[in-house]
């Protein structure tokens, strides 16, 4: 294979994803036999719950050749609780196929999906399935696409006899192609225009065709091709737009070693495989990465559909790694490159507590979980001061899926008890604290400032101390203390005041000390450790924090409803029930949309209420908006570890001891 296309399958639960990627498995000879979702028995969908349910929760990878193309599948979750699990994903593709249904149209985690790939500039085809289904209505679809996406929609090929088991895709005549494909093409190129005033017939097919791909390319227009998954129908000139219209990655050997972590999973003895994307260069068995703690014992690459043992995984490829323990998803490998960057998710904005039916399996399920949390870091497991555990969530399935995953995984039969949001807080003024070598407060060897205030976004840490206050013997260098101290004021920072963790928080050290044998009288005693600055920050922070003060922010998401006009009044009483605040409401014609604001924690009510309110014809997507302050009393959550602002309890759990793990 000269080539190779990584590519996406995604779609809107219920679309056809899954069945899509069967179907061009079995056309390019990858697989005798078609898989069935309501059968259990496709390639992608191996976890029992995917199964079992008929979607995806794993992005899942599969290969098959295309002329001398080597394209690598990869089948991405579509539901909306795995967001995070499709972006990770969206960062490896060299391009992808957003998968329309041609009976429901666009809906709502398709507009979701199209955003992501416009924002991470993913070359998109369109793939309108379903044209054999009763109801189904291209052009209506079409239409849907250019004015829900806002993209510009190119047909390829169209449908005809839509609706009935007779439904085929054809590609319409050269003429009517050509005149399609210029009205689109030529608003961003003005040499194709000006040729084709000057003479249509020295505007070739080929030109077009290169056109098309050159603009398909920078995500400028989208080719739509229409089809039927289940029949096959429309699914080769899908395959031949892959290969034509899509950048598929050459190899790139001799260039510096790059790739990405986009996937962690578990082999049968419980060793840990990563997934990389490599971009340049390659890996080799043997070859250090991490920060050199890691060593690749073992190398697979997809070759003709199957996993393969290899040497090296190199450019383009996606290849399977072990004996990186280390490792997280996002993480680069090599040189970093600019878009190999972590991504930045959306918080999980629930938080649920759970606990094995077996007492004695409390242990297993805690080391269950952490494992769980390796495949997907926006899970967090927090340690209850009860003894039970609390996971961080997306939604209700993410929920079934890990109780499944536990059952089948790790035979943990488990319980989710309360499921409440995940609040937040921030610091409501400027706090600063100090405590110095040697003062009856101090009971360690190192001397501390720190100011915390508010910050726009996020966490931020600075460090205004010069070298001569830092025990260079102990760091070495000053960016190995800045990132040290920062660690231990992020560790801190996880349970506020009120037990939530602080952001939008930025915390500056003004002043640092130490101890050692031969120093001034001020500086004279036993030398000072790392583990002093550990155990002596939460005092400090803590008491800053005090000062400044914090208050609580609970999760808000935003959503949109697209339901009837005539509906109207049912759906904002439903909203004004869930203390939603409307921020527009758009009429078109018999319909109508309304976005609005409310706390997270109402969102599955409201979509739970909504086909009541609508009679079953509203549509509604949500995404998450930020936080805003609670109104009342604000909620506490007990801590898991002593609380430095009570001081005997702090400096009686830290003698002999280390922070506990957060």
């Amino acid at each position: 294979m000269s080539r190779t296309l990584n590519l996406g399958i995604l779609a809107h639960v219920d679309a056809g994803k899954t069945t899509l990627t069967e179907r061009l498995l079995f056309e390019a000879g990858a697989i005798a036999a078609i898989g069935r979702v309501d059968d259990g028995t496709t390639l992608t969908d191996s976890l029992a719950l995917e199964r079992r349910r008929g979607i995806t929760i794993r992005s899942a990878v599969a290969s098959l050749a295309i002329g001398d193309v080597s394209v690598n599948l990869i089948d991405t979750p579509g539901h909306p609780d795995f967001i995070a699990e499709v972006d990770r994903v969206l960062g490896v593709l060299d391009g992808a196929v957003l998968v329309v249904s041609a009976v429901e149209g666009v809906q709502p985690q398709t507009r979701v999906l199209m955003r992501a790939l416009r924002r991470l500039r993913v070359p998109t085809l369109m793939f309108i399935n379903k044209i054999d289904r009763g109801g189904a209505d291209v052009d209506a679809v079409l239409r849907g696409i250019e004015r829900r996406l806002a993209v510009r929609a190119v047909p390829v090929t169209r449908a005809v006899d839509a609706g009935t088991r007779a439904a085929a895709a054809v590609t319409p005549a050269p003429d009517e192609l050509s005149a399609a494909l210029i009205e689109a093409l030529a608003d961003n190129d003005d040499a194709l225009l000006e040729a084709y005033v000057a003479d249509p017939a020295a505007v070739t097919p080929a030109r077009l065709r290169a056109a098309l791909a050159e603009q398909t390319s920078k995500s400028i227009v989208h080719p739509v091709f229409a089809g039927s998954a289940a029949t096959g129908t429309g699914v080769p000139e899908l395959m031949g737009g892959l290969i034509s219209l899509l950048p598929a990655a050459e190899p790139d050997d001799g260039g510096p070693c790059s790739g990405r972590i986009f996937k962690i999973e578990r082999g049968a003895g419980g060793e840990k495989i990563a997934y990389v994307r490599m971009f340049s260069g390659a890996l080799h068995v043997r070859d250090r990465v991490h920060g050199d703690a890691d060593k690749v014992t073992g190398i697979s690459v997809f070759e003709r559909g199957a996993w393969v043992r290899r040497g090296a995984v190199r450019a383009g490829d996606i290849g399977k790694l072990w004996g990186l323990a280390h490792v997280r998803i996002g993480e680069p490998i090599g040189l970093r490159r600019d878009d190999a960057a972590p991504r930045h998710f959306a918080p999980p904005t629930l938080e649920s507590r759970i606990a094995p039916d077996r007492h004695e399996q409390h242990v297993a399920l805690r080391a269950a979980l952490a494992q769980l949390a390796e495949q997907d870091p926006l899970i967090n497991i927090r340690s209850e001061p009860s003894g039970e555990l609390a996971v961080s969530l997306y939604g209700e399935v993410q929920k079934e899926v890990i109780e499944a995953t536990l059952a089948a995984d790790y035979g943990i039969a488990v319980t989710f008890r309360e499921t409440t949001p995940l609040y937040v807080e921030r610091p409501a003024g400027t706090g600063a604290a100090e405590e110095t070598l040697g003062s009856p407060t101090n009971p360690f060897r190192a001397a501390i400032g720190l100011r915390v205030e508010p910050a726009t976004t996020g966490f931020e840490f600075r460090l205004e101390v010069g070298f001569p206050s830092v025990p260079l013997y102990v760091y070495r260098t000053m960016d190995e203390f800045a990132s040290s101290m920062a660690e231990y004021v992020r560790a801190t920072l996880q349970e506020g005041l009120y037990g939530w963790a602080v952001n939008d928080c930025r915390v500056t050290m003004t002043s640092s000390d130490y101890s050692i044998a031969d120093g001034p009288p001020a500086r004279r005693g036993p030398l000072s450790t790392a583990a002093d600055f550990r155990k002596l920050t939460p005092l400090v922070l803590m008491k800053a924090l005090h000062r400044a003060g914090t208050y609580v922010c609970e999760p808000v998401s935003r959503v949109r409803i697209d339901a009837p006009a005539a509906s109207m009044g049912s759906v904002l009483a439903l909203l004004g029930r869930h203390g939603a605040a409307v921020r527009a409401q758009v009429a078109r014609g018999a319909d109508i949309g309304i976005e609005a604001e409310l706390p997270a924690g109402e969102v599955q009510a409201l979509q739970r209420g909504l086909p009541a309110a609508t009679n079953g014809d509203g549509v509604i997507e949500s995404a998450f908006a930020g936080y805003q302050p609670v109104r009342g009393e604000p909620p506490v959550r007990r801590r898991t570890t002593p609380d430095p602002l009570n001081r005997p309890e702090y400096l009686a759990a830290m003698s002999g001891q280390t922070l506990p793990p957060h």
